[in-house]
């Protein structure tokens, strides 16, 4: 006969308190919590550095802050030496959507005529960027003696310091000194004040930020082009193609991919490209070259610090920009590329 011992029934949790299972966000936590302690840091970082001032400049664009409202009080020295203090007038306020209305209106800055500046220099030089960095990419790729010296040569414009090469190119198209000039004289033509005319001054712009973006277009596609494979040309040279029709129906396909990513960063890039605007034209003449950065900087720097209308221009410039990537993903998107 078997004696059948019955084990003990797992005791129960009372009624009513059953615990709730663990969050998402903790399982993940007690899963990678090493991988959350080494992110910590650069998230600390990009509080501290970017998250916090975007922040910020949001805020001041809804107030009507500068240099000479920003005190609460106004203290001054009387006879005795002591300081007496009361409360400022003029102190700033919050003034909602204001700043957004005056600049968008023309009441306040030229909004509308530093955006058309700002997309004409965008467009020209992405597309010179895109259109020279192909070519140079596409020569580079191929066998020739001296490649290696060839690529450094190229790249040098992107190692050397952007203000560097401002003050270069400023001095090449100087009324009286300059290379260009000088070039023009030789060839029996009438020097050119090159920063007198909006166009001619806005060119000089466009060229030096050719010079210093085109390195990174033709680095960036050559890389791309040496991840097709060559099998695919070994077979359309098999099959009759000619050079353009490789590079029209291999190449070009081959770097979709690649074009599409360096093309925004580019536009981002030059749609904020200070330097350049500030140091080789400085806005002249009479401002007709500024764009939308340097208006925002001169804004904030320049004569009565308007802090809140910098900060406005700001947040127009990070619209444009964010609906210009969104509308970019979409258009990515239809054609198969999702990144």
């Amino acid at each position: 006969m078997r004696t059948v011992t019955a084990e003990p029934a797992p005791a129960s949790a009372p009624s009513g308190r059953r615990s709730a299972p663990p969050s998402r966000l903790r399982r993940s936590w007690d899963k990678h919590w090493y991988a959350w302690a080494m992110v910590l840091p650069v998230v600390i970082v990009l509080a501290v550095l970017i998250f916090y001032p975007l922040f910020r400049g949001v805020w001041l664009s809804f107030t009507n802050l500068t240099e000479a409202n920003q005190v609460a009080e106004i203290c001054t020295k009387s006879i005795t030496g002591s300081e007496v203090c009361k409360d400022n007038p003029n102190k700033w306020e919050v003034v909602g959507l204001d700043n957004y209305l005056k600049v968008l209106s023309g009441e306040v800055g030229k909004f509308w005529e530093w955006t058309g500046i700002t997309l004409i220099w965008t467009f020209v030089g992405v597309a010179f960027h895109y259109g020279l960095g192909l070519g140079l990419a596409v020569m580079l790729n191929r066998p020739m003696w001296g490649r290696g010296l060839y690529r450094v040569l190229l790249v040098l414009p992107w190692a050397v310091p952007a203000f560097v090469s401002a003050f270069a190119w400023k001095f090449i198209f100087n009324e009286r000194f300059g290379l260009a000039n000088s070039l023009l004289l030789s060839l029996g033509i009438d020097p050119v004040d090159w920063f007198a005319d909006r166009w001619t001054s806005l060119f000089t712009a466009i060229v030096t930020n050719i010079w210093l973006g085109v390195p990174f277009m033709m680095v960036a596609l050559l890389g791309g082009m040496q991840t097709i494979p060559g099998e695919l040309y070994e077979a359309a040279e098999i099959d009759g193609a000619s050079p353009w029709q490789r590079f029209r129906n291999i190449t070009l396909p081959g770097l979709r991919s690649v074009s599409m990513t360096v093309i925004l960063l580019g536009t981002i890039w030059t749609f904020n490209m200070f330097p350049i605007i500030f140091l080789v034209t400085e806005g002249q003449p009479a401002g007709e070259t500024e764009i939308l950065v340097t208006g925002a900087y001169r804004a904030a720097f320049e004569g009565i610090r308007n802090y809140s209308l910098a900060s406005t221009y700001g947040v127009l410039i990070l619209s444009i920009l964010l609906v210009f990537s969104v509308f970019y993903r979409r258009v990515l998107r239809k054609q198969g590329e999702v990144w």
